[in-house]
């Protein structure tokens, strides 16, 4: 079996619980990722500097030189969390800050594409998180949708795969209508849905429904794939989830236009 790049992007609303990292979840997310390594490449795009950094600091992370201190104390500590959880399955982790600019520079993406490449030659897992720290408004995503679309992109990799406090894409708010269905394959997304307003379900999230959304656009856009499902619970349906993952099969997928998926 040819192996696949598969990109995970876990948010705030999967990694924190009560304003802390939720130490369980991110253990789960660490088998999960430790059980697809063993058949495919895997990237980590990773929320939760900010929240980590919340738990030794209580300053506004509304206030942006806040957010910029919390950043910087809390990715060495988010960034220990993995480290012990991924040595438990012998998995060497690489840290990798980006910000939008790193995708407007050809030679900063080539750089980026070879750090990419090498470390998962060397069996290496890269773990990205956008860099809040020593960058200007304009220069970041503010959301790690769609940086990590950008990362799937520029990777050549084969899906992206976002772990969230959302379980799927539905044809009206599942909050307010009861009656609301999942779609389970979407091939293009309005510009009505694109515009809508940020709705993030955690106090430290940035993004909601939208901010995926437009992530699952640039991808299609540029003819990839992004799969969209919950976060909670991974260990209990592991065996079924590294399935639903690795052949397509499972909650919302975002798939490139003018293709037919079927749901089996």
């Amino acid at each position: 079996m040819k192996k696949k790049r598969i990109v995970f992007k876990v948010g705030n609303g999967v990694l924190t619980e009560s304003n802390k990292i939720a130490k369980e979840r991110m253990l789960n997310l660490v088998s999960l990722i430790a059980e697809v390594r063993r058949f495919h490449e895997v990237i980590l795009v990773t929320s939760g500097a900010v929240a980590a950094g919340h738990t030794a600091l209580k300053l506004d992370r509304k206030m942006q030189i806040g957010k910029k201190v919390l950043a910087s104390v809390g990715q060495p500590l988010l960034m220990s969390s993995y480290k012990r959880n991924f040595d438990i399955y012998d998995v060497e982790i690489s840290q990798i800050l980006l910000t939008e600019d790193d995708f407007d520079s050809r030679k900063r993406t080539e750089i980026f594409q070879q750090i990419i490449n090498t470390t998962l030659e060397n069996n290496i897992l890269p773990i990205i998180n956008e860099n809040d720290i020593s960058s200007t408004p304009d220069q970041v995503f503010g959301d790690n949708d769609q940086l990590s679309a950008h990362v799937a992109h520029y990777t050549n990799a084969d899906v992206l795969v976002i772990l969230s406090d959302i379980d799927g894409y539905y044809d009206s708010n599942p909050h307010e209508n009861p009656d609301a269905n999942m779609l389970k394959v979407v091939s293009s997304i309005s510009d009505e849905a694109l515009k809508a307003q940020h709705s993030p379900n955690n106090e430290f999230a940035t993004g909601g429904i939208v901010t995926k959304l437009k992530a699952a656009k640039y991808l299609m856009d540029n003819g990839r794939e992004m799969f969209l499902c919950s976060g909670y619970e991974i260990l209990r349906r592991l065996k079924i989830f590294c399935s639903a993952i690795c052949t397509k099969k499972g909650r919302s997928l975002a798939q490139k236009p003018n293709r037919t998926t079927s749901n089996r």
